[in-house]
C-alpha cells in the first residue's frame, strides 16, 4: 500500500507545471501556479503561499476594436466623405488610417471574421443567422474549435466586456433556456449589453444584459436611444474596472448597430444636413472622388468608376424622387454625424484613464460597404424590402414626416449607397467587388504608434486583427481551449505596419457571399458579381453563366479596368486559385436564394417538442426570438387565451409578436378585446363589441391561412371569439411571408417596439392571463 501511495505521489506531483514554466499560454484555461508553499500536518510547521491567477504579460495594452456597421468607403469627412465625423478626423490625427483593409461584404460573417481569426466560412457563418441553413458552414452556430480573441485574452488576465450588436448566435437559442455557450458571455466575455440580431429598432431595442433581458429606463419621448444607452454603459464599465484594478489591462468590443438600418435619429441632428445632398449621387461621387485624391486616401492615378445601369441619373428623376431620395440621406448623415459624436464621448473618457497611451484602438468603419437594402426608392419600413416587398414611393413622401423617428423604420436608395462607395463599384453583399468588401480602418496606440499622415496601404483583411492583437499584447493563440484542439488562424500580424509604411500585408484573399465570389493574389483580383442586394426574391441560378471580371490592384485602385479579355490565361490562373480556397475554407455549396433561404424552417428551440403542434404559454414568457416562438406564418393557427379580468378596467397585451414593421397583437383596450395584424404597417384590425365580463373569460382568434402548403404570404380570414361566442371577423388580404422583423414574441405585454402604436409599448396586461395556447396546422 505504501508503494501504491509512493506512485500515486510522484505522478501527481510530475503532472504539475514546474514554478518556472507557469504561465503556459499555449492551452487555456490556465491553472493556477503550482504551490510554492509547504505543507505539513499543522499550520505551525507549514508554510501558505498564495496561488494567484495568471495576468497579461507586463505592459500589455488595452485593446479597444469599434466596428461601424454598413458604411461605404466615400462617406466619412476621414476618409473624403461629405458625412462630417470629427471625432475619426480626430483618432486619425493621432494615429494612422489603413486604405485597403477589406472585409466578407456583410455584417455576421465579417463579426465572426473579426472575432476568431479564421475565415468567415470555417467559423460556421457563411451568411447571416436568419438564413442559416443546415450546413456546418451556413449554419451560424460558431464551432468550439474557433475560440474567439475574447476567450483568448479573459484566459490570459484581461478583463472583457462586448457593447451593442451580436449577429454571432443563432437566433434559436437566443431564448431563456439558452444554451448560452454561443452568447457573448459564453464566448469569453465576461460583460455583454446589447442585442441579438442583425439590427434592432432604436428607440425601442431587443436589448440583454449578460443572459437576462431588460427594458430601457426612458421612453423615447424622454429621450431614449440605444446608442447613447451603450456608450453610457461602456463609459461606466471601463471608468469603474479600471478605479478598481487600474494594471489590468481590458478588451472592449464596441460594436453599435449604427450605421445600420433602421436609420434613427432626431430632427436635431436630421436637419443640419437640409439640403446638403441636393446635387445627387453623381456630384457627391465627384467631390468625393476629388477630396480623396486631394487628401491622399487614393493614389493619384485612381479612376472614378463610371454610374452602373442599376443607378439611374439623378437629372433623370422626378422632383418626388429628388425630394424622396435627399431626405432619406440626410435623415442617414444626421445618424452618423450623433454617432460619431456618441463614440467622440467614448474616446474622450479612453484619453482620461490612467494608462490612455497604452491604449490600442482598431476603428473599423464599417463592417460591410454601404447597403443597397433600401431598394430603388429607398423605404419607411426596411424589413417589407427584406422580405421581398419593394416600397412605393408615393407613400414614402406621403409618410417622410415619421423620418428617423420610432414610427419609421427608413433606409436610403440604391443610388445612395453606390455613391457611398465611392470610388468603387457595387455595394453590401457583393463580395465580388470592393464597394462590398473595402472599408476603412484607422489604428491608435499613442505609446507604440506616431501619427503618418499617409495611409498605410497593406492589403490587409478581418482575420489579421487578432493576431495582430495577440502580437501587440505578446500572446500566442493557444493551441487547445477548454479542452478542444484549435483551428490554425487564417490571419496574420499587421503590427509591423504601425512602423513600416512598406508593409505589403495579405499575399491571397477569398471572398464570397451569396454566390458573389472573387480572389484576392499578389496584387491581382478576379470577381463573379451574380446577386442583387435588393432583390431578395431573386435567386438568379446558373452559377457557370457568372461573369468573370479581372483587375490588377497594384495599377488599378478602383477596379476600373477589367482585363479579362486581355488576359485569359491570368483570370484562369486566378479562377483556379478560388476553387483551391473555396474548397480549403469550406465555401461550397454555393446558395443564392434570399428570401427563399429566409423563409426556410430552422431548428427549433434546444428540447423543444419538435413533434408538438400546440404551444402553451404563461405570463412572463418574453423576448422570444421570431424562430423559437410560434410558427404563425404561411400556416392556419388558432390562439386561445384564458384570462380573469376586471371588464373594462382591465387592459393591456396578450400576446405580441413583431413590431413597427409588421407583426400580430392582441390586447384589451379598457376591456374589449382587440387583434391587429400589422402588414407593413397596413394594419387590419378587427375589435369585439364589448368589454369582458368581470372574472374569467377566454379570448380565441382564429387565423384561417387561404395559402396552399408550400406557399408564402397569402391571405388569410380571422375570427375572434369571446367565451366560445364570434365578436368580430375579418380578411386580410396578404399576410408576412418571411419575418416580422426585429423584435420578438411575448405574453402580457409587446416589450421591445409596438406592433401597433395605438398603445404605448410594452403595455403590459392589467389582470391575469392564466395561459396562451397557440394550435398550429
Amino acid at each position: 500500500m505504501k508503494f501504491f501511495y509512493a506512485v500515486i505521489v510522484a505522478l501527481v506531483f510530475a503532472s504539475v507545471t514546474p514554478a518556472q514554466d507557469w504561465p503556459d499560454r499555449s492551452s487555456l484555461p490556465i491553472p493556477l501556479p503550482p504551490f510554492e508553499g509547504k505543507i505539513a500536518k499543522t499550520y505551525k510547521q507549514s508554510k501558505s503561499v498564495w496561488q494567484t491567477p495568471v495576468q497579461a504579460p507586463e505592459g500589455a495594452p488595452n485593446v479597444i476594436v469599434i466596428l461601424l456597421d454598413d458604411v461605404g468607403f466615400g462617406q466619412t469627412s476621414t476618409f473624403g466623405g461629405l458625412i462630417p465625423t470629427p471625432n475619426l478626423d480626430q483618432l486619425a490625427s493621432e494615429g494612422l488610417r489603413y486604405n485597403r483593409f477589406h472585409t466578407t461584404a456583410i455584417c455576421g460573417p465579417s463579426r465572426a471574421a473579426l472575432l476568431t481569426g479564421r475565415n468567415h466560412h470555417d467559423a460556421g457563418n457563411g451568411f447571416l443567422m436568419e438564413w442559416a441553413t443546415g450546413f456546418p458552414n451556413y449554419s451560424t452556430m460558431l464551432p468550439k474549435d474557433c475560440a474567439t480573441i475574447g476567450e483568448v485574452l479573459k484566459g490570459n488576465g484581461y478583463s472583457t466586456s462586448w457593447y451593442g450588436k451580436n449577429h454571432n448566435t443563432p437566433d434559436w437559442e437566443t431564448t431563456v433556456t439558452g444554451p448560452f455557450d454561443r452568447w457573448p458571455t459564453g464566448m469569453g466575455f465576461e460583460y455583454f449589453y446589447g442585442f441579438n440580431a442583425g439590427e434592432t429598432h432604436q428607440y425601442y431595442p431587443v436589448i440583454f444584459e449578460n443572459t437576462v433581458a431588460v427594458e430601457p429606463e426612458k421612453s423615447p419621448e424622454e429621450g431614449y436611444h440605444f446608442m447613447t444607452d451603450m456608450t453610457d454603459r461602456a463609459i461606466q464599465r471601463m471608468k469603474f474596472s479600471k478605479s478598481v484594478a487600474p494594471k489590468k489591462p481590458f478588451f472592449m468590443y464596441f460594436a453599435p448597430g449604427a450605421m445600420h438600418a433602421p436609420h434613427h435619429v432626431t430632427a436635431k441632428w436630421r436637419d443640419q444636413f437640409k439640403g446638403k445632398f441636393d446635387m445627387g449621387w453623381e456630384k457627391y461621387r465627384e467631390q468625393v472622388f476629388a477630396n480623396q485624391k486631394r487628401m491622399g486616401i487614393i493614389p493619384e492615378d485612381t479612376q472614378l468608376t463610371p454610374r452602373p445601369d442599376w443607378v439611374p441619373a439623378w437629372e433623370s428623376l422626378s422632383d418626388e424622387q429628388k425630394q424622396v431620395y435627399s431626405a432619406l440621406f440626410e435623415n442617414f448623415a444626421g445618424y452618423f454625424a450623433f454617432t460619431d459624436h456618441e463614440i467622440g464621448r467614448l474616446l474622450d473618457e479612453v484619453k482620461k484613464l490612467p494608462d490612455a497611451e497604452n491604449t490600442l484602438i482598431f476603428y473599423i468603419v464599417g463592417d460591410n460597404g454601404a447597403s443597397a437594402e433600401g431598394g430603388p426608392d429607398g423605404t419607411l419600413n426596411e424589413i417589407m424590402n427584406l422580405n421581398g416587398i419593394p416600397s412605393n414611393i408615393d407613400e414614402i413622401a406621403k409618410n417622410l414626416e415619421k423620418l428617423g423617428g420610432p414610427e419609421s423604420e427608413p433606409h436610403y436608395p440604391v443610388g445612395w449607397a453606390w455613391a457611398g462607395n465611392t470610388p468603387f463599384q457595387w455595394v453590401k453583399q457583393v463580395a465580388s467587388h470592393l464597394g462590398g468588401t473595402r472599408n476603412p480602418m484607422v489604428v491608435s496606440w499613442p505609446a507604440r504608434i506616431q501619427h503618418d499622415p499617409q495611409p498605410r496601404g497593406c492589403f490587409l483583411h478581418l482575420i489579421d486583427v487578432v493576431p495582430t492583437i495577440l502580437e501587440a499584447a505578446q500572446l500566442p493563440m493557444p493551441g487547445t481551449v477548454n479542452g478542444i484542439k484549435q483551428q490554425p488562424l487564417a490571419g496574420k500580424s499587421f503590427l509591423a505596419s504601425f512602423e513600416d509604411d512598406g508593409y505589403r500585408g495579405r499575399d491571397e484573399q477569398y471572398f464570397e457571399e451569396f454566390s458573389n465570389r472573387s480572389i484576392y493574389a499578389a496584387g491581382w483580383k478576379a470577381n463573379a458579381q451574380h446577386t442583387l442586394p435588393w432583390r431578395q426574391d431573386l435567386a438568379p441560378g446558373n452559377w457557370e453563366s457568372d461573369t468573370w471580371e479581372l483587375y490588377h490592384l497594384d495599377a488599378d485602385f478602383s477596379e476600373a479596368n477589367d482585363l479579362a479579355q486581355q488576359m485569359p490565361e491570368k483570370l484562369a490562373e486566378l479562377q483556379t486559385k478560388f476553387d483551391r480556397a473555396a474548397e480549403k475554407f469550406h465555401v461550397y455549396p454555393l446558395d443564392d436564394r434570399g428570401a427563399g433561404r429566409l423563409a426556410l424552417p430552422k431548428p427549433p428551440v434546444p428540447g423543444a417538442d419538435t413533434e408538438s403542434t400546440t404551444y402553451t404559454y404563461g405570463p412572463g414568457a418574453v423576448r422570444i426570438a421570431e424562430p423559437a416562438a410560434p410558427p404563425m406564418k404561411n400556416r392556419s393557427w388558432t390562439l386561445t387565451a384564458t384570462l380573469h379580468t376586471d371588464g373594462e378596467n382591465t387592459e393591456g397585451v396578450v400576446v405580441g409578436f413583431g413590431g413597427v414593421a409588421a407583426g400580430l397583437t392582441l390586447y384589451l383596450d379598457q376591456g374589449v378585446p382587440v387583434f391587429d395584424y400589422n402588414y407593413f404597417e397596413k394594419h387590419t384590425v378587427i375589435r369585439g363589441d364589448a368589454p369582458l365580463p368581470s372574472g374569467d373569460s377566454e379570448i380565441a382568434v382564429v387565423f384561417d391561412y387561404q395559402g396552399a402548403e408550400g406557399e408564402a404570404g397569402k391571405g388569410a380570414n380571422v375570427t375572434l371569439s369571446v367565451n366560445d361566442q364570434q365578436a368580430a371577423e375579418a380578411s386580410i388580404p396578404a399576410t408576412v411571408g418571411g419575418r416580422f422583423g426585429i423584435d420578438t414574441f411575448g405574453v402580457g405585454e409587446d416589450s421591445g417596439q409596438p406592433v401597433t402604436h395605438d398603445y404605448q409599448a410594452p403595455f403590459k396586461f392589467t389582470g391575469q392571463i392564466d395561459e396562451v395556447v397557440i394550435e398550429t396546422k
